[in-house]
């Protein structure tokens, strides 16, 4: 097993006040560890190029490099409908706004410097015939649409601008900051997992929060001092709810190790966060896997147990010409306002709209399977603000929290609970400040006051208003999963998707979302349907050829473990109720096709609406009989 050892004399990162090709090239020629250079081009499914480029052929190109566009093989990202086999010619441009970082090989050690062996990665825009169609630009245009739009409204409505005491021209910049908090599972591979164990440890919150030990300390640790070598600044690394007690054995190692971590880093703007985000999974991911543990970004990697989340917070601080920074979310009187008209405006945005953001935050079977009560995941699109302005928001119930401290008003903020590891930032950050944007406008260009926004958003239910529908409650500090029942969630909150083409339909069929979502030119209709291409097409694959063969497999450890000669008529019940339960689910007859076959057939055929149905139903009957044989097990002696 390799050990990881953070050292002081390697280069970690270039930021972007120094990208200019004299400095790299003195940099690089420093650094003569750093043997590669690899062009970062993020699709529309959230995959992230990766190449080695000698980084000789990089200095003696540098400024091409730099300055011009780089071609490579469309077929080496994912964007169908637009890099087809007949055009797919994409380049790769250098985004010099955002910091590049070197990520290091410790197991290729240079043997001039006896150094591990570096790569350059330098994130990018991809074009296609002269357009910018990767999630690093859907976001680049966002941030650059909501800040014009923000600067022309307040020009054009500056009453806005005047509980702050100043003017609009006293405003230099608006800046979207955001930040993520990041969970994830670590294990010893080829350990085996009783869930039962996870589900018993969970409930009685054994390592939440808990000391860590052993190899799982040291990679924790080394991780977060690794992510503030490049820049970071990581503010805390802890056990989450999920894990077993590890075992000891007789060398002092630890074995059978299943922990649930999560790891949090300090806001940046909102490109440089999303790039944050993509490298702090790789750099992890890679640190554990040298402690000989295996790291995984899966939002529900075990079925039964809590599901790994990626907490997401956006707020947007305008930059005065004296350099003075205010929070436009903050309220200037926090005992008499939770938000400022600005703020409300941005959450009334986000959840009305909450059914167009979601096809970009949930768009995977992994991150479905998530979303479930019991297992602190948000369900539905409802917020809490805090019981009362002297009180915060500690309901972890709801989609989105609003956080606010009078004494740290830059600090005031929405933190969105329902995204996963493997969201796509990029796509999901762009879109939520589309949505907002629609919320500002009406709150805005209505002269909408702090108390009038206020008591539109909290409305009972039935309350007909200007902006939000009146078949919606959008706020509550109740605990929905016990003092609502499932019915009653569904009612006053909305009915969420509950499949990947479900969340793809209300994206494309909701003209008024498509619309927020075009505003600017941030989207265009081909990125839309270009993605809503990529996710249905990873959506059928996987279920075809991963989740069906994987319940096929686990249908089939379910075996008879008691005797006919028992006279136990129980068990003999139990398990003849799993028969049944099995062949409906993965046994043709000549009667009838089974659930599996049928959901096959209707790949083939493209029926994607009734696939949709029939997976829901697949994975009623999985939870079902995974329950009996559970049931039936606990009898057999």
């Amino acid at each position: 097993m390799e050990k990881f050892l953070l050292r002081n004399d390697l280069l970690y990162t270039i930021p972007n006040d120094m990208h200019k090709a004299d400095i790299i090239r003195r940099k690089l020629v420093a650094h003569p560890e750093i043997r590669f250079v690899s062009l970062v081009g993020i699709d529309l499914a959230g995959n992230d190029t990766d190449e080695r480029i000698p980084v000789k052929l990089f200095l003696d190109n540098i400024d091409e490099f730099m300055n011009g566009a780089i071609q490579t093989d469309g077929s080496s990202v994912l964007l169908p409908g637009i890099a087809t086999l007949n055009d797919g010619k994409v380049d790769f441009v250098a985004d010099k706004s955002v910091s590049w970082f070197v990520d290091y090989n410790h197991e290729n050690i240079h043997s001039e410097t006896n150094k591990p062996v570096g790569t350059l990665r330098i994130p990018c825009f991809l074009v296609h015939n002269g357009l910018e169609v990767c999630s690093r630009s859907a976001l680049k245009r966002a941030v650059d649409h909501f800040n014009s739009t923000m600067l022309r409204l307040l020009k054009e409505y500056p009453a806005s601008c005047e509980a702050w005491g100043i003017s609009p021209d006293d405003i230099d910049n608006i800046t979207l900051t955001s930040a993520t908090e990041l969970e994830f599972w670590v294990r010893t591979p080829d350990d085996r997992i009783v869930v039962e164990h996870l589900s018993v440890s969970q409930g009685m919150k054994e390592q939440y929060w808990k000391r860590t030990k052993g190899v799982v300390r040291t990679a924790l640790e080394n991780s977060v001092e690794l992510l503030d070598r490049y820049g970071f600044n990581p503010e805390m690394g802890h056990k989450e709810v999920g894990g077993v007690k590890s075992r000891l054995t007789g060398s002092g190692n630890l074995s059978n190790i299943m922990e649930q971590l999560e790891i949090d880093w300090k806001y940046s703007t909102a490109l440089q966060t999303a790039d944050n985000e993509l490298f702090a999974r790789i750099f992890i991911k890679e640190v554990f896997r040298l402690y000989g543990l295996e790291a995984t970004f899966m939002a529900k990697p075990v079925e039964g147990v809590a599901g790994s989340g990626e907490h997401i917070h956006v707020n947007a601080v305008a930059t005065l010409k004296n350099g003075k920074k205010i929070n436009l979310f903050s309220p200037v009187d926090y005992k008499k306002d939770y938000l400022d008209s600005i703020g409300w405006g941005a959450l009334m945005g986000i959840l009305k709209h909450y059914d167009t953001l979601g096809a970009f935050i949930t768009s995977s079977n992994d991150a479905f399977n998530r979303l479930k009560p019991g297992f602190e995941a948000p369900t539905h699109p409802v917020a809490s603000i805090g019981v009362t302005k002297d009180t915060v928001s500690r309901n972890r119930t709801v989609l989105l929290g609003l956080i606010r401290n009078e004494e740290s008003p830059l600090s005031t903020r929405f933190e969105l609970r329902s995204p996963n590891p493997h969201t796509n930032v990029f796509l999901c950050l762009a879109a939520v400040f589309q949505c907002a944007l629609d919320g500002i406008t009406y709150a805005v260009t209505n002269n909408r006051s702090t108390e009038e926004l206020e008591n539109e958003f909290c409305k009972p239910y039935g309350t007909v208003s200007t902006y939000l529908p009146s078949d919606r409650v959008y706020r509550t500090e109740k605990d929905i999963f016990k003092e609502f029942t499932s019915e009653e969630r569904d009612k006053f909150f909305g009915a969420p998707p509950s499949t990947v083409f479900e969340t793809l339909n209300r994206l494309l069929g909701n003209k008024k979302g498509v619309d927020i979502l075009t505003s600017g030119g941030v989207y265009s209709e081909s990125i839309l349907a270009s993605y809503s291409k990529a996710m249905q097409r990873m959506w059928k694959l996987e279920l075809s050829e991963r989740i069906l063969p994987k319940n096929i497999e686990i249908l089939r450890s379910f075996i008879k473990l008691h005797n006919d000669s028992d006279g136990n008529s129980i068990d003999d019940l139990r398990w003849n109720d799993i028969v049944r339960s099995r062949n409906t689910l993965m046994k043709d007859s000549e009667e009838r096709l089974s659930l599996f076959s049928r959901i096959r057939n209707e790949i083939d055929a493209r029926n994607y609406k009734l696939v949709s149905e029939l997976q829901k139903e697949m994975n009623r009957l999985m939870t079902e009989i995974e329950h009996q044989y559970h049931e039936y097990r606990r009898n057999i002696i």
